[in-house]
């Protein structure tokens, strides 16, 4: 099993619906200071199950929905969605017949999750 996409929108500075496809090989995330890295991290940690908002370095859930800025409002709700490639069949057995699998993750600002 491989990371193959992880979708986000509205988790924390991401405002409009991203895509990162991870090819084969990819190990790593680089860029400059201020460009999202560990932005990435904390949603990967949050579709995978985060309950502790310190993990996801804000200090209650709803810190992780994009708050607003200059020139965009803020939003809702905050969606991460992993695709994970089981070309390998390395998942559980009750889930090693699908090729991909998918798991997503909604905060809502009301708390509804």
């Amino acid at each position: 099993m491989r990371i193959k996409k992880l979708e986000i929108f509205g988790f924390k500075s991401f405002a409009t619906r991203q895509s990162i496809i991870f090819g084969k090989g990819v190990t790593g995330i680089v860029g400059p200071n201020g460009c999202g890295k560990s932005n990435v991290v904390d949603a990967l940690r949050w579709v995978m199950g985060e309950q502790n908002a310190r993990h996801l370095r804000g200090s209650n859930m709803q810190d992780i929905i994009f708050c607003g800025s200059e020139k965009k409002g803020a939003l809702g709700f905050a969606e991460v969605i992993l695709t994970i490639d089981n070309e390998d069949q390395d998942a559980p057995l009750e889930y090693n017949h699908f090729q991909e699998i998918q798991i997503s993750r909604r905060l809502y600002k009301t708390g509804d999750s």
